[in-house]
C-alpha cells in the first residue's frame, strides 16, 4: 500500500465511482421516504379511485334521461336522494330520476354522468329541471381512471418527490422499498487540531473546522453522519478507531494526513487493513490534489486534504457524487453539472493548466444582464475565501483557462445566497 498510484483526473475518479454498487434495500415509513431512491419497481396494489366519483357538484343521472334537454325544453327528473361525502351512495339510481351529489362523491349504481349544478333548476323538493344534456362519463372519474391496479408507479432508481409520496399514500403504501442511505464517519486529524468546545485556544493550535463543513455536505448529499471525532496524529489510535468505525459505517472521511510526508498517516492506516484496495492516490485538481480513495471490504475510505477549502471542494466534487451512487442515483455527476447552479458572466480572465481541473470560488453580484461572477482569491488554508464566496466555477482539465466576459455555470454552495448589489 506504500506506493502512490498515478494521479487521476476528476473524470477518471468519477468513472471509478460510477462503478460502485448501490447499498442494499430497506423499507422505510412513508413519512420518511421523500428524496429517497426506489430500490425496486413498484406497482399499484389498488386502483385510484376505487369507486366512481363525481368531478363536479350537481346531479348524478342516467345520461340518456337528459337527451335533447335545453333551456327551452328542459328534462324533468325526480330527485330520489342525496350522496354525502365519505359515504356510499344510499341506493341505486332508477330511470327518470336524479340524485344530488358533491364533487368527489360516490356515483350511485345506475348513474353514468353528472349534470353540473349550473345547468339545473330546482322546481320543488322532488323535481329538478335539466337544461343541458350530458354524455356518458361526463363529469365522472371511473374506477382506476387515475391509476389502474397493477400499474407501474415508479421504476427502480426513481427519486421520490413530494407528489410521488402523495401517490404512494393514495394507494395505501405504508412502507416504501428504498436504497439505504450511506452512514458516514467524519474524522479531523492533526496534533494542532482542537474541538470547538475545548475552551481558550492555545498558541499553535487551531479549532476544528472540517468536521463541521464535511458533515454539512454529507447531510446535503443524503448521507447519514454517524461518528464525528477529532484525532491527534497517533497512527495506532487512528487504525483502532477506523477499524471500529468500519463495523457500522459505510464510508470514512478522514481529513488531514493525505499529503506526502513523514507525518501523514492515511496510507499507513490502510496498510493495517489486509482487504484494503487503493483506488485513487492523487487527483489532478486544484485545490485537493493529495486525495486518496480506497475500498476496505464493503466500506470506502477517503483521505482528504487538511486545509478546509481543499477538503470542502473535494467533498463537493467527489465524495458527494459517490454518496449519490451508493444511494442508487447513478446518473448524477455533481461537479460537471448540478441542480444548484446559476449562469453568470465572468468578470476577469482565469488561467488554468491543461490536464488539471481547477475550482475557483466566486462571488455573485447583480448586473443589468443578470449576474457577474467575481473570483475570490486566497490561500487554501483561508476559510474566509469560502465565506465570501457564493459558489465555484469549474475549469475542466481540457481547458487552459476562461476568458473575461464568457458565460460560466456557478455551482452554488447553497440554493439561496445573499447576492451582492
Amino acid at each position: 500500500m506504500a506506493e502512490f498510484l498515478r494521479v487521476k483526473t476528476v473524470r477518471e475518479v468519477l468513472e471509478i465511482i460510477q462503478g460502485f454498487e448501490a447499498l442494499e434495500a430497506e423499507r422505510v415509513p412513508l413519512s420518511h421516504s421523500y428524496g429517497r431512491v426506489m430500490a425496486m419497481p413498484l406497482d399499484s396494489p389498488e386502483p385510484i379511485p376505487h369507486f366512481p366519483r363525481a368531478t363536479m357538484d350537481g346531479y348524478a343521472v342516467r345520461s340518456r334521461d337528459t337527451f335533447g334537454a335545453s333551456e327551452a325544453l328542459p328534462a324533468l327528473l325526480e330527485v330520489s336522494g342525496e350522496v354525502f361525502m365519505g359515504e356510499a351512495a344510499p341506493h341505486s339510481l332508477q330511470g327518470g330520476k336524479a340524485m344530488v351529489i358533491p364533487t368527489g362523491g360516490m356515483m350511485p349504481e345506475g348513474a353514468d354522468a353528472v349534470v353540473m349544478v349550473e345547468y339545473t333548476h330546482v322546481l320543488d323538493e322532488k323535481t329538478v329541471e335539466i337544461t343541458r344534456p350530458v354524455a356518458p362519463g361526463e363529469n365522472v372519474i371511473g374506477v382506476g381512471d387515475d391509476i389502474a391496479a397493477g400499474e407501474r408507479l415508479f421504476p427502480e432508481g426513481w427519486i421520490l418527490r413530494p407528489q410521488d409520496v402523495a401517490c404512494l399514500a393514495a394507494v395505501g403504501c405504508e412502507k416504501v422499498p428504498v436504497v439505504a442511505r450511506p452512514k458516514v464517519a467524519v474524522i479531523s486529524t492533526g496534533d494542532e487540531i482542537v474541538s470547538v468546545g475545548d475552551g481558550q485556544l492555545p498558541l499553535g493550535k487551531v479549532r476544528d473546522m472540517n468536521t463541521h463543513s464535511l458533515r454539512g455536505i454529507v447531510n446535503a448529499a443524503g448521507g447519514i453522519v454517524g461518528t464525528v471525532m477529532v484525532l491527534e496524529d497517533d497512527l495506532e489510535r487512528m487504525v483502532h478507531e477506523c477499524r471500529n468505525l468500519f463495523v457500522n459505517h459505510d464510508v470514512i472521511l478522514l481529513s488531514g494526513g493525505s499529503s506526502v510526508g513523514a507525518r501523514d498517516y492515511t496510507l499507513k492506516i490502510l496498510d493495517h487493513f489486509a482487504e484494503a484496495e487503493l483506488l485513487v492516490s492523487g487527483v489532478a485538481i486544484r485545490p485537493g490534489k493529495p486525495t486518496i480513495l480506497a475500498r476496505v471490504g464493503k466500506g470506502f475510505f477517503w483521505g482528504l486534504p487538511g486545509h478546509p477549502f481543499s477538503a470542502m471542494m473535494v467533498c463537493h466534487l467527489l465524495v458527494a457524487p459517490m454518496l449519490d451512487v451508493l444511494q442508487g442515483k447513478q446518473a448524477r455527476h455533481r461537479p460537471l453539472g448540478g441542480t444548484s447552479t446559476v449562469k453568470a458572466i465572468l468578470d476577469r480572465q482565469l488561467p488554468s493548466v491543461h490536464g488539471r481541473t481547477d475550482c475557483i470560488p466566486v462571488r455573485l453580484r447583480k448586473s443589468n444582464d443578470g449576474y457577474m461572477a467575481e473570483p475570490v482569491f486566497g490561500r487554501s488554508a483561508m476559510i474566509s475565501v469560502l465565506v465570501k464566496a457564493d459558489g465555484y466555477v469549474v475549469i475542466s482539465e481540457h481547458d487552459e483557462g476562461l476568458d473575461r466576459g464568457v458565460s460560466v455555470e456557478v455551482h452554488l454552495f447553497s440554493p439561496t445566497w445573499p447576492v451582492q448589489g
